[in-house]
């Protein structure tokens, strides 16, 4: 279609226009389309306040409770389009069938309406639905009223050429309906695939992960191949594009290429996998979740750090539960002289094995390590099954120790300062002033 044809398509519809509103009965229709309108606004709100669906269609079948809820929530699509169907039927019985050609309009587009809400009720997506439920509405509306090839004419008249690739409007607009399709249906089989892979128990949760990872990336890769090659775009002309990508994938998104490929890394060396508890830098918390772009590490206290996968492949780690949960705890202590350092040393341990968390396989060992200038210190140290609370557990030994020092009167040293004053008077010359 060139301008002159576009010119010309303008101009007939303007004159259609023109003589359908210069018609006493088009004015006739728009009443009662208004009025229809009005009506189906106020039996909604009335529908909606008398009729309790969840009681009414308890023991439906599942089909049909989806229907009447898809109905309930258009009731006023609904009301509205019955309206003008029988306005319909009656000005066709009566008169002309042109001069109730607005009402049929009306008619049929109110009944896409419907059909369309049902069909997109099945997604999950808010915008989603209100994208499909527009676009598809639209389409409708250009092919009832005749204009639909008309329009992929129009649209299809607009190109640029970029080397073999010829983009149009109307090729966008496939293409980007395509890939939104297959975006839908790759998510619904990535989800599944998930599910399957994280209810088997012979997996590791890090090759779960791993495994969920290829499967969404392999599946969004094939989506996108047969978007494109079903809209008639040979992949091939897109190698300038490609190489342009690559560029700039290595110029600026140097950090995002490198996270992920050290997340992959991550997943297939298992050096750290969900529900370790793990310390980087000054934060320790359990791993709660391996995105592709960071860990996310629960600090226990309802904060979660997002740490980059890079950082974790280039820094230090500390993993208490990477072979063993089994954890040393360590406590340092310290008495004065006057106790017996073998009372200390036992009942040091004897308070360690009374906890409930220590591990009864693995005695607990307590030695004296230094005698220091304030008193001699003590090292206790045992084992627990699990790192979780182990300050918790740390802090319960360390109260029962001082419960069994206030017992056997063993004093804990704490530093004293003694002030001298030579040849009986103070170095600096001070007055008292007494007031009257």
């Amino acid at each position: 279609m060139d301008l002159k044809d576009f010119m010309e398509f303008v101009q007939t519809t303007a004159r259609s226009v023109g003589a359908e509103i210069s018609s006493p009965w088009f004015y006739l229709q728009f009443g009662l389309i208004l009025a229809a309108a009005g009506i189906a606004y106020a039996a909604e709100a009335g529908i909606r306040n008398r009729v309790d669906m969840t009681s009414l269609a308890m023991g439906w079948p599942l089909p049909l409770r989806h229907f009447s809820r898809v109905m309930m929530s258009s009731a006023s699509t609904a009301v509205f389009t019955l309206l003008v169907i029988i306005s319909r039927l009656v000005m066709y019985h009566a008169t002309w069938p042109s001069r109730s050609y607005l009402l049929m309009v009306a008619a049929k587009m109110g009944l896409a309406w419907l059909v369309i809400r049902l069909v997109t009720s099945v997604l999950r997506n808010a915008f989603i639905v209100k994208l499909v439920s527009i676009t598809a509405w639209f389409v409708a509306a250009l092919s009832i009223i005749g204009q639909l090839d008309a329009t992929v004419d129009l649209l299809d008249s607009f190109a640029i050429v970029l080397g073999g690739l010829r983009l149009t409007p109307l090729l966008v607009i496939k293409a980007g309906a395509l890939l939104l399709i297959a975006l839908w249906a790759t998510n619904i089989a990535s989800n599944f695939a998930e599910s399957r892979i994280n209810s088997t128990t012979d997996l590791t949760p890090s090759v779960q992960v791993l495994l969920v990872k290829i499967i969404r990336i392999g599946l969004l890769a094939v989506a996108i191949v047969i978007a494109l090659g079903a809209v008639g775009i040979d992949l091939s002309a897109l190698a300038v594009f490609s190489g342009a990508v690559g560029v700039g994938i290595g110029i600026g998104l140097q950090k995002i290429v490198a996270n992920f490929i050290s997340g992959i890394i991550l997943l297939a060396d298992k050096s750290v996998k969900p529900g370790d508890l793990v310390t980087i830098g000054d934060n320790t918390g359990r791993i709660s979740a391996m995105k592709t772009r960071y860990i996310s590490v629960a600090a226990g206290d309802g904060r979660e750090f997002l740490v980059p996968n890079e950082d974790l492949v280039t820094q230090k780690v500390v993993n208490w539960t990477y072979t063993d949960k089994n954890t040393l705890v360590k406590i340092a202590f310290g008495t004065n002289y006057d106790a017996d350092p073998r009372l200390v040393t036992k009942l040091a341990a004897e308070t360690a094995a009374a906890h409930p968390r220590a591990t009864k396989g693995k005695a607990p060992n307590s030695i004296l390590t230094e005698f220091a200038e304030a008193g001699m210190k003590f090292s206790l140290t045992f084992w627990i099954a699990d790192p979780d609370g182990m300050d918790n557990v740390k802090s319960d030994v360390m109260l029962a120790l001082w419960d069994a020092f206030k017992r056997e009167g063993i004093r804990v040293p704490y530093p004293v300062r003694e002030i001298r004053v030579r040849g009986g008077a103070l170095p600096v010359e001070t007055t008292v002033e007494v007031p009257n």
